[in-house]
């Protein structure tokens, strides 16, 4: 008997355990309203020479069910220049801010872009990394001489 009633309270704790696991259960839904789910919040220019390439891109999806908007996006001072969409992202679209920094100021980059859209009053910020460094002097070969004078 005390085997039968060891049996039985073993099966209804299974029976327990597998109603609190229904499926779908442990799936993740949306948000409600819009939500800016950003690829990543850092931009790594790495180590760059001085004048080089200054446009880097912040990729973004709603991940929301409304659309999202964004309504300004910042830098923290003038070297940086971020332009962003102006039209809605839909929900499960994709966005990009692209961002310029002047690649023309030599030393670490530590600057960032701060965004607002119409999910919060809370601000979402990206951070700019990197570090440029200063061109190296171009020098010409010395002349050995040879003098080169037009044909006329």
């Amino acid at each position: 008997m005390k085997t039968i009633s060891t049996l039985f309270a073993f099966i209804l704790s299974l029976a327990y355990v597998g109603a609190q696991t229904t499926p779908g259960a442990n799936t993740t839904t949306k948000p409600s309203g819009p939500h800016l789910e950003w690829e990543s919040t850092v931009i790594d220019y790495g180590e760059i020479k001085k004048g080089s390439d200054p446009l880097r891109k912040a990729i973004f999806t709603n991940t929301g069910t409304e659309p999202l908007i964004i309504k300004s996006a910042r830098g923290s001072c003038g070297c940086t220049v971020p332009t962003w969409p102006k039209e809605p992202i839909m929900p499960g679209e994709r966005g990009v801010i692209e961002i310029r920094y002047d690649t023309q100021r030599i030393g670490p980059i530590n600057k960032s872009v701060t965004v607002t859209t119409n999910e919060s009053e809370q601000e979402s910020r990206i951070s700019l990394k990197g570090n440029i460094s200063a061109d190296e002097e171009q020098t010409l070969p010395k002349n050995e001489g040879n003098i080169l004078t037009p044909k006329g």
